[in-house]
């Protein structure tokens, strides 16, 4: 009865012995996900789309095909600006797009998610979100407007243009009454200044340039706003990007979707995310310089650096704008100060670690 109670016992380890190494030793099979992803933006331009596609084509072959995720171009399920309600209320599982396209249904503090005017480039950027309190305060903006989603930056992207204009600014005068195309908190500076501020989709903006409607416009960066033809209807190209000096996109996942994960899923999405952040900051920066060069010597643009004073007067207003800002809403100070803790302690390093500009 002994010998035969130990053969039992032996072939019990041996199976869990064997059950363990292959991996399944009682575990529940994973569940196999298929998640939509309406796009903001064309997954063609160059930036913009590609770390969403990044994302779609690496998590089957690391989830062992347990974690499908399909983009579908803008329009094609629903409107953008439409995906965030969408994604709250289950009706797609995912998007992808900027916070600051929200900012009117969670708080102007979601823009400080998306670019920051005057503000950090994009080491520092990513410093704050992954190792600051930036991340924390991002998902915070959504849960306390009571949102079902579950955010992740993926992507960042170059400095923008300050736009593209049908004539020379030379002074903060000459915008005063210009109609302008201008996105965010940036475009609350130029309101400050006497623009005429408005929002028009980008598939627009090179209408509304050769119609007139504007006088100019900024959009991205000049590798994206040179594929949308903007130089053929302006010829001013200012910079730097004041307004964007780094640009942050997300995904949003329903919490619902997001919990039924397994643990293994979950980091894989996390962890996909983190890697086309990187790649697509580092895809943006090397094809910027040759784009410059074409707009100059094959379409005639001229690349226009604003002044000093220009520049003074730009910030100017955007102190006026985080005041005002700040006095309407406790939690875009909350942000505000906590960025700007974090960028006194950077600046520490910055000016003993990095070359000052030559």
């Amino acid at each position: 009865m002994k010998k035969h109670c130990r053969r039992i016992l032996v072939a019990v380890v041996l199976s869990v012995v064997y059950l363990a190494s292959t991996g399944i030793a009682f575990a529940e099979k994973e569940k196999s996900l298929f998640i939509k992803i309406p796009l903001a933006y064309p997954s063609a331009l160059p930036g913009l789309g590609d770390s969403v596609k990044y994302l779609a084509e690496k998590a089957p072959l690391l989830s062992d095909g347990t974690l499908n995720f399909k983009i579908y171009e803008p329009k094609k399920l629903l409107p953008p600006f439409e995906m965030l309600d969408a994604v709250n209320k289950k009706v797609v599982q995912s998007c992808y797009g900027v916070s600051g396209y929200w900012s009117g249904k969670v708080g102007q503090a979601l823009n400080f998610f998306t670019a920051v005017p005057f503000g950090p480039e994009a080491p520092e950027y990513l410093a704050w979100i992954y190792n600051g309190n930036g991340l924390k305060l991002w998902q915070e903006a959504y849960d306390r407007k009571g949102f079902n989603v579950k955010v992740f930056p993926l992507g960042i992207v170059s400095p923008e243009t300050s736009g593209w204009y049908t004539k020379e600014i030379k002074s903060p005068e000459d915008l005063k009454g210009m109609p302008i195309r201008f996105f965010g908190l940036g475009g609350q500076i130029l309101t400050k200044l006497g623009a005429s501020v408005q929002q028009i989709p980008g598939g627009e903006i090179f209408g509304a340039l050769e119609k007139g409607v504007i006088e100019g416009a900024e959009f991205s960066m000049p590798a994206i706003d040179t594929k949308l033809g903007f130089y053929k209807v302006a010829k001013y190209n200012y910079f730097p990007g004041w307004h964007q000096q780094a640009t942050f996109f997300e995904l949003l996942i329903n919490k619902d979707v997001w919990n039924s994960m397994s643990a293994k899923q979950q980091m894989i999405v996390e962890e996909l995310c983190k890697a086309a952040t990187l790649s697509n900051l580092a895809y943006c920066e090397a094809i910027q310089a040759p784009v410059l060069k074409e707009n100059v010597e094959t379409h005639g643009v001229k690349n226009m650096r604003w002044s000093k004073e220009m520049l003074d007067v730009l910030e100017g207003a955007w102190e006026e704008v985080v005041k005002e800002e700040s006095e309407k809403d406790p939690f875009f100070k909350t942000v505000w100060d906590d960025l700007s803790a974090f960028r006194t302690d950077y600046l520490k390093w910055s000016k003993y670690g990095f070359l000052v500009p030559r």
